[in-house]
């Protein structure tokens, strides 16, 4: 039987915990650096991710769905840049050697951001990296790195063919079954949209990061994340649709929309990842760096976790009273 008031009380606690670490960590400076990498690594990005997921349903059908996504949050002018640089940034070169060097720089430029990313992650979970071979460690963190990306365009497919799935339906639905069916299909689409970004925020939390997070805590956080996240686009829609603070920067309103989105976005993730971290804290869940790590501090978190298990340690051990030595 689940104790509501004792679960309750559970997470307005973290909750609480997470927001006071969270403002501690000062995640407005975190996000401006993240959405300052986002501008030189989202071209690069988009271009491996069209790619990736245009073998499926084609690169003009990819292309076409993301601009539209970008087009309903940061308006069309803002959609239309962004295609603008995908376009140039996916030119073909000259000769092979040319191509070569621009495949490389495509890979670096799309990591670029979830290099930074894991920092910011890193202190999060107040770790450190101490690599003996440090450029060995940064082409592995560059090869989870991609991988993530590629990760990125599977879920961006699964997300296409639900959308798609749902638009082929529609028209046959309103002509020949009740309507509230059609809603029932609306509510199938978000609740797999809604899956497909808590997926994709659980594999940056555990891949990211330099420390071993248990599954259950980070689907705990991916959840919570992703729910936020819903929430935070939904706002930002509306933000940037009444305020328009692109249209005081005039050639570079759309640049800064970006910069803005991105900026917020992390600001959600910064939060969604220390729900992680206290929530693995507060129910006695040691936080083990990797073998290329080290825990920066003996932080208040981890000083809560040796308690638990000390005292975990003392309830299992049999009583020593009474024997005679």
């Amino acid at each position: 039987m689940v104790n509501f008031k004792a679960l309750s009380k559970d997470i307005w606690t973290i909750t609480k915990k997470t927001a006071a670490a969270w403002f501690e960590a000062d995640p407005f400076r975190q996000s401006a650096i993240i959405a300052y990498y986002a501008i030189f690594s989202i071209p690069a990005l988009l271009v491996i991710i069209i790619s990736c997921a245009g073998f499926a349903f084609g690169q003009e059908a990819v292309r076409g769905e993301i601009t539209s996504q970008i087009s309903n949050v940061m308006g069309h002018d803002t959609a239309l840049q962004v295609e603008e640089m995908i376009i140039k940034a996916s030119a073909q070169k000259g000769s092979i050697w040319a191509t070569i060097i621009s495949i490389i720089t495509l890979i670096l430029g799309a990591t670029g951001v979830f290099t930074q990313l894991q920092v910011s992650l890193n202190q999060i979970w107040e770790v450190k990296v101490v690599a003996k071979k440090v450029w060995l460690k940064s082409v592995k963190d560059r090869l989870f790195s991609f991988g993530l990306i590629i990760s990125i365009a599977f879920l961006l497919l699964i997300s296409l063919l639900v959308t798609a799935a749902v638009a082929a339906f529609s028209g046959w639905i309103k002509a020949y079954l009740p309507e509230f069916i059609l809603v029932v299909f609306y509510l199938i689409n978000f609740i797999i949209s809604f899956g497909v970004i808590s997926v994709l925020f659980a594999l940056m939390f555990k891949i990211l990061p330099d420390a071993i997070i248990k599954w259950g805590d980070v689907w705990i956080g991916s959840f919570v994340t992703g729910f936020f996240f819903v929430v935070g686009k939904f706002a930002l829609e509306i933000y940037f649709g009444k305020a328009e603070p692109a249209s005081t920067y005039g050639a570079a309103g759309s640049i800064i929309l970006i910069m803005l989105w991105v900026s917020y976005s992390c600001m959600i993730v910064f939060f969604g990842a220390e729900f992680t971290k206290q929530y693995a804290v507060h129910f006695g869940h040691e936080i083990v760096p990797t073998k290329d790590a080290q825990l920066i501090v003996e932080s208040p978190e981890k000083a809560l976790i040796s308690d638990k298990l000390e005292a975990t340690e003392k309830i299992e051990k049999p009583t020593t009273s009474g024997r005679k030595w």
